[in-house]
């Protein structure tokens, strides 16, 4: 069957597949691709992987326009995704109201499940955060880092620790089995990210790559895409 291929990061995973039986339906084809780290699926596209449309930050969606790499009158916002704190469903949830509160959970944890703390966005504001809360080199040893968030997520929940703790995007711990969102960062140490798709300028099947976009972003869709973890 013909695929319409896809380059996104992982927060747009569950809802991608969510979407692939309303896709298939209205155009005959199945969807593909891989989801990681933005900066590695980037990557990927500038190098030359094909594919017809990606789904990544605004910003760095922006700058694969300015190389010519994605069209730009095809890119449409599909939602902002926020940067949270993830539990086994076993293990209770923390609450964390200020940036003491984030320091001692963090402190007490011993693992610390993260994405890439280079490529991906969560993984690279979990690593700023450390940094924000002076507690980097205490926990270098606990963090458990992976390619991307819903690795660390699958790995989190399978994990023998005793007070293991992730964090990565909320789309990613709603879409992983055996976790719990446990709560957002506090003031000063939030972040929201708004995740953005467009169709690639070499696209093989740039009218169905189209036709996704809509079913991403469309109207009829936003409860789908809150049950997923995003907001407006």
């Amino acid at each position: 069957m013909t695929t319409v291929t896809i380059l996104s990061g992982g927060a747009a995973q569950g809802l991608v597949r969510g979407l692939g039986e309303p896709f298939k339906t209205q155009t005959g084809l199945s969807i593909d691709g891989e989801f990681g780290a933005v900066g590695n699926m980037a990557d990927k596209l500038r190098a030359g992987t094909p594919a017809d449309l990606v789904i990544l930050t605004r910003a760095l969606l922006a700058k694969l326009a300015d190389e010519t790499l994605i069209i730009p009158s095809s890119i449409e916002d599909v939602g902002r995704v926020e940067t949270a704190l993830a539990v086994r469903n076993r293990d209770p949830k923390v609450t964390v109201k200020t940036e003491a509160d984030l320091r001692e959970v963090l402190r007490s944890a011993d693992a610390i499940y993260v994405p890439d703390t280079k490529a991906s966005t969560a993984g690279q504001h979990v690593a700023r955060v450390l940094d924000q809360l002076g507690i980097a080199y205490e926990v270098a040893s606990r963090l458990k880092i992976f390619p991307n968030g819903a690795t660390a997520m699958r790995e989190l929940a399978s994990s023998t620790a005793a007070r293991p703790i992730g964090c990565t995007q909320a789309t990613e711990i709603i879409a992983t089995d055996g976790i719990a969102l446990s709560g957002s960062l506090p003031p000063g140490c939030e972040l929201v990210t708004m995740y953005t798709a467009g169709v690639t300028a070499r696209a093989a099947h740039p009218k169905e790559a189209v036709a996704l976009i809509a079913l991403l972003t469309g109207a009829d869709r936003k409860e789908l895409r809150r049950s997923m973890g995003f907001t407006g």
